[in-house]
Protein backbone atom coordinates (compact mmCIF):
# COMPACT_ATOMS: atom_id res chain seq x y z
CA UNK A 1 0.00 0.00 0.00
CA UNK A 2 2.85 2.52 0.76
CA UNK A 3 4.06 2.58 -3.56
CA UNK A 4 0.20 3.30 -3.81
CA UNK A 5 0.34 6.56 -1.40
CA UNK A 6 3.75 7.50 -3.19
CA UNK A 7 2.07 7.64 -6.46
CA UNK A 8 -0.95 9.05 -5.07
CA UNK A 9 0.78 11.77 -3.52
CA UNK A 10 3.15 12.50 -6.48
CA UNK A 11 0.31 12.86 -8.56
CA UNK A 12 -1.64 15.42 -6.46
CA UNK A 13 1.40 17.47 -5.86
CA UNK A 14 2.26 17.56 -9.91
CA UNK A 15 -1.12 19.02 -11.22
CA UNK A 16 -3.47 17.68 -13.83
CA UNK A 17 -1.85 15.95 -16.81
CA UNK A 18 -4.94 16.82 -19.11
CA UNK A 19 -5.38 19.98 -21.69
CA UNK A 20 -7.83 22.46 -20.08
CA UNK A 21 -9.30 22.21 -23.91
CA UNK A 22 -12.16 23.75 -24.73
CA UNK A 23 -11.16 26.02 -21.74
CA UNK A 24 -7.91 27.17 -22.12
CA UNK A 25 -5.15 26.49 -24.50
CA UNK A 26 -4.17 23.22 -26.05
CA UNK A 27 -0.97 21.94 -28.10
CA UNK A 28 -1.81 21.65 -31.76
CA UNK A 29 0.70 19.72 -33.99
CA UNK A 30 1.94 22.20 -36.71
CA UNK A 31 1.08 19.52 -39.46
CA UNK A 32 -2.50 18.88 -38.37
CA UNK A 33 -4.64 19.14 -41.34
CA UNK A 34 -7.48 20.95 -40.44
CA UNK A 35 -10.25 23.15 -42.25
CA UNK A 36 -8.52 24.40 -45.69
CA UNK A 37 -7.83 28.05 -46.39
CA UNK A 38 -8.07 29.04 -49.83
CA UNK A 39 -5.76 32.53 -51.32
CA UNK A 40 -8.09 33.41 -54.24
CA UNK A 41 -5.53 36.04 -54.98
CA UNK A 42 -3.28 33.45 -56.56
CA UNK A 43 -6.57 30.35 -57.29
CA UNK A 44 -6.90 30.17 -60.89
CA UNK A 45 -10.19 28.43 -60.69
CA UNK A 46 -8.61 25.20 -62.38
CA UNK A 47 -10.49 22.39 -60.89
CA UNK A 48 -7.17 19.96 -60.37
CA UNK A 49 -8.53 20.50 -56.11
CA UNK A 50 -12.16 18.99 -57.22
CA UNK A 51 -10.63 16.11 -59.20
CA UNK A 52 -8.00 14.86 -56.73
CA UNK A 53 -10.68 15.22 -53.48
CA UNK A 54 -11.30 11.52 -53.12
CA UNK A 55 -14.65 12.46 -50.84
CA UNK A 56 -16.41 15.31 -53.56
CA UNK A 57 -16.14 17.74 -51.15
CA UNK A 58 -14.63 20.50 -53.22
CA UNK A 59 -16.85 22.34 -55.94
CA UNK A 60 -16.11 25.04 -58.35
CA UNK A 61 -19.05 26.46 -59.93
CA UNK A 62 -18.77 29.78 -62.62
CA UNK A 63 -21.49 32.83 -61.35
CA UNK A 64 -21.64 35.22 -63.87
CA UNK A 65 -18.01 36.50 -63.63
CA UNK A 66 -17.01 34.72 -60.83
CA UNK A 67 -15.81 31.35 -60.10
CA UNK A 68 -17.33 30.12 -56.77
CA UNK A 69 -14.80 28.05 -55.09
CA UNK A 70 -16.46 25.49 -52.23
CA UNK A 71 -15.33 23.33 -49.61
CA UNK A 72 -17.83 21.08 -47.54
CA UNK A 73 -16.62 20.20 -44.43
CA UNK A 74 -19.48 17.74 -43.55
CA UNK A 75 -17.92 15.35 -46.35
CA UNK A 76 -14.07 16.00 -46.35
CA UNK A 77 -12.05 13.92 -45.15
CA UNK A 78 -8.95 16.05 -44.40
CA UNK A 79 -6.90 13.75 -46.86
CA UNK A 80 -4.86 16.79 -48.01
CA UNK A 81 -5.13 15.63 -51.94
CA UNK A 82 -6.26 19.68 -52.60
CA UNK A 83 -3.25 21.07 -51.21
CA UNK A 84 -0.70 18.38 -53.02
CA UNK A 85 -2.20 18.99 -55.94
CA UNK A 86 -2.86 22.37 -56.29
CA UNK A 87 -0.59 23.92 -59.02
CA UNK A 88 -0.73 27.50 -57.31
CA UNK A 89 -0.26 27.10 -53.73
CA UNK A 90 -3.39 28.79 -53.16
CA UNK A 91 -5.00 25.63 -50.77
CA UNK A 92 -3.62 25.37 -47.70
CA UNK A 93 -4.71 23.19 -44.75
CA UNK A 94 -4.37 24.98 -41.42
CA UNK A 95 -4.31 23.26 -37.99
CA UNK A 96 -7.91 24.49 -36.94
CA UNK A 97 -9.40 21.37 -36.17
CA UNK A 98 -12.91 22.90 -34.86
CA UNK A 99 -15.20 21.35 -37.39
CA UNK A 100 -17.91 19.99 -34.65
CA UNK A 101 -21.16 21.64 -35.71
CA UNK A 102 -24.92 20.97 -35.09
CA UNK A 103 -27.31 19.13 -37.37
CA UNK A 104 -29.07 22.05 -39.04
CA UNK A 105 -25.93 23.97 -39.72
CA UNK A 106 -24.67 20.61 -41.10
CA UNK A 107 -24.88 21.85 -45.08
CA UNK A 108 -24.11 25.81 -43.78
CA UNK A 109 -20.51 24.22 -42.45
CA UNK A 110 -18.45 25.38 -45.45
CA UNK A 111 -15.58 27.50 -46.40
CA UNK A 112 -16.37 30.00 -50.07
CA UNK A 113 -13.82 31.30 -52.46
CA UNK A 114 -14.56 33.66 -54.91
CA UNK A 115 -12.28 33.87 -57.70
CA UNK A 116 -12.99 37.16 -60.28
CA UNK A 117 -12.38 37.13 -63.83
CA UNK A 118 -10.59 39.97 -65.15
CA UNK A 119 -11.04 41.59 -68.83
CA UNK A 120 -8.21 41.10 -71.08
CA UNK A 121 -6.93 44.66 -72.14
CA UNK A 122 -6.76 43.58 -75.92
CA UNK A 123 -9.99 41.83 -76.78
CA UNK A 124 -11.84 42.12 -73.66
CA UNK A 125 -12.42 38.43 -72.98
CA UNK A 126 -13.22 37.46 -69.65
CA UNK A 127 -10.31 34.93 -68.17
CA UNK A 128 -8.83 34.27 -64.88
CA UNK A 129 -5.34 35.66 -64.66
CA UNK A 130 -1.94 33.70 -64.60
CA UNK A 131 -1.01 34.12 -61.12
CA UNK A 132 1.87 36.55 -61.67
CA UNK A 133 3.25 36.58 -57.79
CA UNK A 134 4.21 32.89 -58.43
CA UNK A 135 5.62 33.34 -61.49
CA UNK A 136 7.70 36.39 -60.00
CA UNK A 137 8.60 34.07 -56.89
CA UNK A 138 10.04 31.50 -59.59
CA UNK A 139 11.77 33.87 -61.69
CA UNK A 140 12.56 36.75 -60.41
CA UNK A 141 14.60 38.41 -62.98
CA UNK A 142 11.51 38.67 -65.88
CA UNK A 143 11.04 41.49 -67.32
CA UNK A 144 8.14 44.01 -68.30
CA UNK A 145 7.32 42.16 -71.25
CA UNK A 146 6.71 39.19 -69.75
CA UNK A 147 4.50 40.83 -66.74
CA UNK A 148 2.40 42.63 -69.51
CA UNK A 149 2.16 39.21 -71.49
CA UNK A 150 0.49 37.79 -67.86
CA UNK A 151 -1.86 40.07 -68.21
CA UNK A 152 -3.34 39.12 -71.38
CA UNK A 153 -5.72 36.28 -71.47
CA UNK A 154 -4.57 33.14 -73.07
CA UNK A 155 -5.25 33.66 -76.96
CA UNK A 156 -3.97 37.15 -77.00
CA UNK A 157 -0.64 36.15 -74.92
CA UNK A 158 -0.43 33.43 -77.96
CA UNK A 159 -1.01 35.65 -80.50
CA UNK A 160 1.70 38.62 -78.84
CA UNK A 161 4.42 35.51 -77.93
CA UNK A 162 3.98 34.08 -81.60
CA UNK A 163 4.47 37.86 -82.98
CA UNK A 164 7.51 38.53 -80.75
CA UNK A 165 8.90 34.92 -82.01
CA UNK A 166 8.76 36.10 -85.68
CA UNK A 167 9.49 39.35 -86.07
Amino acid sequence: MSGFLKIAIRNLLKGPVTDPYPFGKTFIPEKLRGKLKVDASICTACGTCQEVCPSGAIYIKKENDVYVHTTWYNTCCFCGNCEFFCPTGAIKLTNDFHTANTKEEKFKFVTIAAISEKECPVCGNKFVPATLPLIEKSYPHINDEIKNLMKLCPECRKKAAFERLYQ
